[in-house]
């Protein structure tokens, strides 16, 4: 079943005019100083990309979303604002967790939880803690930056079993990506910036204009989050001549390919899935690298 099948297909359902590309992090506030492992906002519009904005702090970042948003908003053009930490969890913890598989009361039950500071500090392994403590044995979630802390969230993986939970979503193993949601820490790791993501997204998800694909309706939304994971243009950032921050040309060219993709194709991607992303969501591209590289050459200069 198509999972954003409204009955109808509208022609402008997939057409964008401005496209944001999120490099999100769980780290501390950055210096002021743009540097890697910061929050990246790539931008471009109509095929072309603007300068990426660098943000020191999730806080800022969420200031530096809703400006893009209400500009864009204003002027009349349509957003695809993509964020590059999964919206979903595997099959199954939803409900094991807020005893719904609607993926938005699970957004809701860890936002009332994670605590945030604008320096960066956070509660999240404890609230992985939490999250864990609702299994029998060990939970999925497993990786923390010492031994001792968080005495129910695993340092390894070793001994964790995922025969309640599945530990990739079905959106992981057709992007071939790197790290489950379930791991906290280590590289490649997305589990920490789960968790200190969707408490931005659900705030942003109460604005009348945003739509959350693939979870509700997004046809005629002004704007519209959808998750992507900026591995799939690999072979384009490795072939890009740039000193640039790498962070800052993954967001670059993967914003620019999805903005010089044509609609007919990015509909496709964004209405042809499978049941699993209903509650797991889905990786905007997954599947499709090469199409995605082919649009993502490098154009080294901003407009």
């Amino acid at each position: 079943m198509n999972v954003s099948d409204t009955g109808a297909v509208c022609d402008t359902g997939a057409v964008f005019d401005t496209i944001v590309v999120a490099d999100w992090s769980a780290g501390k506030r950055r210096p002021a100083r743009p540097s890697k492992d910061a929050i990246w906002l790539g931008i471009a519009r109509h095929g072309v990309a603007k300068d990426p904005i660098y943000c020191r702090s999730r806080q800022d970042a969420e200031a530096q979303i809703r400006q893009i948003i209400d500009a864009e908003v204003a002027a009349g053009r349509r957003l695809l604002l993509s964020f590059d930490f999964p919206f979903g969890y595997p099959q199954g913890l939803a409900r094991h967790i807020t005893g719904s598989d609607d993926p938005f009361a699970l957004w809701d039950w860890i936002s009332t939880r994670i605590t945030d500071t604008p320096d960066g500090t956070n509660n999240r392994y404890a609230v992985a803690e939490e999250m864990n403590a609702q299994f029998e044995g060990p939970g999925p979630f497993w990786g923390k930056p010492n031994q001792t802390d968080w005495s129910g969230v695993p340092y390894r993986k070793a001994g964790i079993i995922y025969d309640t939970i599945p530990e990739r979503r079905t959106c992981d193993l057709a992007a071939k990506a790197a790290s489950s949601c379930f791991q906290l820490a280590f590289p490649p790791t997305v589990g920490g910036q789960i968790l200190m993501g969707l408490p931005t997204l659900n705030r942003l998800r109460q604005r009348p204009d945003v739509a959350v694909w693939p979870f509700e309706d997004f046809t005629y939304a002004p704007v519209v989050l959808a998750e992507i994971w900026p591995g799939l243009i690999e072979p384009a950032v490795k072939t890009t001549q740039s000193d640039d921050i790498r962070d800052a040309v993954q967001v670059r060219l993967l914003a620019t390919a999805l903005s010089r993709l044509p609609a007919a194709t990015l509909h496709a991607w964004m209405t042809d899935l499978p049941d699993a992303a209903r509650e797991e969501a889905w990786i905007l591209g997954a599947g499709h690298t090469a199409e995605l590289v082919s649009h993502a050459e490098d154009t080294d200069a901003a407009a």
